[in-house]
Parts: C-alpha cells; sequence; structure tokens
C-alpha cells in the first residue's frame, strides 16, 4: 500500500488529476482537483488505495489529517470510498467534524448521497473517535458562517470556500458569485471549473 506519492502535476480534470512520479503518471482521484492548479513544483499527495479483483483505484489528499478523515468515513456503513471523497469536496473539513461532533444531522444531509439515516450513521460511528484530527480552537463562528452561504445551493457554497482556499480574494469572487447562480442546478465541481474560468480566462 501506498502512503504518499511525490512528483509533478501533469494534468487537471474536474474530478482527478495525474501525478508524474519518475517518468509514470497515476491517476489519482481527489475532492479538490484546482487546488493543485499552480502547483509546478515538486508535489506530495497522500494516498489511499482501493483494490477490487476488478480495479485499482487511488484516492489522494492534501495531508495526512484529510486522509484520516477519510479513512473514517469509509468504514463507515453506507459510506463508499466516492461518497466519502465528495464529502471532503469543499475543504471544510473542520465543519465536518464539528458537526459530528454536535450531532448536526441536517448539516451532514447536505452532502451528495447522504440521507438521513446515513448521516445519523456517520455519527454514532464516528463520534468519539475523531478527537485526535480535530483542530485546537473553537469551531462554531467557522460552522455556523458556512451554514448561512447559500443554504439554498450547497454545491455552489461550497465551490465558493474552495475558491478562497485556493486564494482567492473576496473581492473578486464576488465579482463572479452573481455569474455562478444565475446557473442552477451544478454540482460542486462543476461550479468551481465555472468559477475558475471566470476568474482566470486564459488559463488554458
Amino acid at each position: 500500500m501506498f502512503e504518499y506519492l511525490k512528483g509533478y502535476i501533469v494534468k487537471i480534470k474536474s474530478t482527478y488529476v495525474v501525478l508524474d512520479v519518475n517518468g509514470v503518471g497515476y491517476l489519482i482521484y481527489v475532492a479538490d482537483p484546482y487546488y493543485y492548479q499552480n502547483d509546478d513544483k515538486l508535489t506530495k499527495i497522500y494516498v489511499h488505495q482501493v483494490v477490487t479483483d476488478s480495479f485499482q483505484l487511488l484516492y489522494g489528499f492534501k495531508n495526512e489529517s484529510e486522509k484520516a478523515i477519510f479513512e473514517k468515513l469509509i468504514d463507515v456503513s453506507g459510506i463508499g470510498p466516492k461518497s466519502a471523497l465528495a464529502i471532503l469536496t469543499g475543504n471544510r473539513n473542520n465543519d465536518l467534524l464539528n458537526a459530528i461532533k454536535t450531532e448536526n444531522v441536517s448539516y451532514l444531509k447536505k452532502f451528495p448521497g447522504v440521507g438521513n439515516k446515513t448521516a445519523k450513521q456517520i455519527i454514532l460511528d464516528l463520534q468519539g473517535k475523531i478527537n485526535d484530527l480535530m483542530p485546537n480552537q473553537n469551531l462554531g463562528s467557522d460552522f455556523n458562517q458556512s451554514n448561512e452561504i447559500h443554504e439554498d445551493n450547497q454545491a455552489l457554497a461550497d465551490a465558493i470556500a474552495a475558491l478562497k482556499s485556493l486564494g482567492y480574494n473576496q473581492h473578486n469572487i464576488n465579482q463572479i458569485q452573481t455569474k455562478l447562480e444565475k446557473v442552477p442546478g451544478l454540482n460542486t465541481n462543476q461550479y468551481l471549473s465555472r468559477g475558475l474560468n471566470l476568474l482566470n480566462p486564459n488559463r488554458f
């Protein structure tokens, strides 16, 4: 099993990146592919390998903490690797941990594929097992703020949060936000891709 891979990002798609490691290209599914868009330097991606009789897949993470959250999520009944990765999309892991700790079923139900039963199962299986992953700070204000943004369009809210995590300033995000709001029904990665195109029209 791989712990991490270190190489150069050579391709970025909506659900994965390709990491060149000494001439071998590894396709790695990640929560926020465009997090790596400016990585022309040597990049380390922590990975979790899933092996079955018919395929081998790699799921990648920015750090050991994100990988640990993923591995705890896939231990929950009803949560597979793709669902766990979707839950991590948007770079709001602190909010996720806080929701589990405070038994916030409504927050967890906003993730793709997570209904009432699965949300309660996440809390049941993980509450008490995530203390080592909780940051040493009060998460209350951040959690409340993220819940209030775009309550009717969580996918867009997650995309906006991802743009902020990529370093784009609030002024520029505000300029494109109205345009994104006029396009309903997209998933987080689609909103993120459109947002990046609007912010960087000449990036390709």
